[in-house]
């Protein structure tokens, strides 16, 4: 059982109009709702991929019901988010279909008491048991110690469970000091991280600030991998038009799923790339084409070196 850890939970609400124009009025063609936070999202695929997986993180108000009505629905998935006092938030997503450009709108997420982030805690702790994999995700609502992550990652490892940090800012500078066992930065996040903008040169110096394998997103041209085991670039055959939101996430999950599965690198960067940019050709973030990622599978790139033992 894989565990992914959401702590801002969200309603992920994705609008598309004909063609999105400032100050205008807009009829909105389609309405989707999911639900959504990064770790959420990565839940979604890994079941899709036939894995079991629990989520939990914080959930709330009115917005966090429907949140767990909607996950009651996704076989796999199994609901152990903690409840707090605050409402959950909501994400807005607006995909214009004429250039298939998407704009975000994300609201901050409830405050969070120390009493409910002690709970999460000791909630997180019995989680653990018997997981094969643990992935830490996405934003801290407000009232999480920017420490977090950092206090989350060795906890797994004390558990002796591997896991994977997807997050940014200082929640991820301190949480690569806890040496987590990889983190997925994109490269805005890996070069904030590094201060260089250079990717190769920036997962190098990631890793050396103790995250055990760097697998960096770089968008439509694919995913670049510094581990232990060797260097690698993933790149897909050609860009596809889109909605990008989630793509991310579903890089996590395709790592994630190849890790428990003991996969070598270069087959885990394939999945990874593949579920990617399948997930651009989806309608909604969470998602993605099954069809477009089986044809991937067999035509993504990847190219590096293995490191001398």
């Amino acid at each position: 059982m894989i565990l992914t850890v959401t702590l801002n939970t969200a309603l992920d609400i994705t609008y598309r109009v004909r063609s999105l124009t400032p100050h205008a009025s807009h009829r909105v063609s389609e309405v989707t709702e999911r639900p959504g936070g990064k770790g959420l999202n990565v839940a979604r695929v890994l079941a899709a991929l036939g894995h079991e997986v629990t989520v939990t993180g914080f959930t709330g108000g009115a917005t966090g019901r429907v949140v767990q009505e909607k996950l009651a629905a996704v076989p796999g998935v199994a609901d152990a988010l903690v409840p707090v006092a605050g409402a959950t938030r909501r994400t807005i997503a607006v995909v214009d279909d004429r250039t298939g450009d998407t704009t975000q709108l994300n609201e901050p997420g409830p405050t969070v008491t120390p009493l409910e982030w002690s709970a999460f805690q000791d909630a997180y702790v019995d989680l653990l048991h018997g997981v094969s994999a643990v992935a830490l995700c996405g934003s801290l609502p407000p009232g999480v110690p920017v420490g977090a992550y950092a206090g989350l990652v060795r906890t797994a490892r004390a558990a002796g469970v591997p896991v994977l940090l997807d997050t940014s800012g200082e929640p991820l500078r301190r949480g690569v000091a806890a040496r987590p066992d990889i983190i997925k930065p994109n490269a805005d996040e890996l070069a904030e991280l590094t201060g260089s903008h250079e990717p190769l040169r920036a997962t190098q110096d990631a890793r050396r600030r103790g995250a055990g394998a760097v697998v960096a997103s770089l968008g439509p041209e694919g995913l670049l991998a510094a581990t232990r085991e060797g260097r690698w670039r993933a790149t897909p055959p050609s860009p596809l038009r889109g909605n990008p939101t989630g793509a991310g996430d579903s890089a996590v999950a395709g790592l994630l799923s190849a890790l428990v599965e003991h996969l070598p690198w270069p087959d885990r960067l394939t999945r990874a790339t593949a579920l990617s940019t399948a997930t651009v050709a989806a309608p909604a973030a969470g998602e993605f084409d099954r069809g477009v990622y089986e044809e991937l599978l067999g035509r993504v790139s990847v190219s590096g070196e293995v490191s001398a033992a």
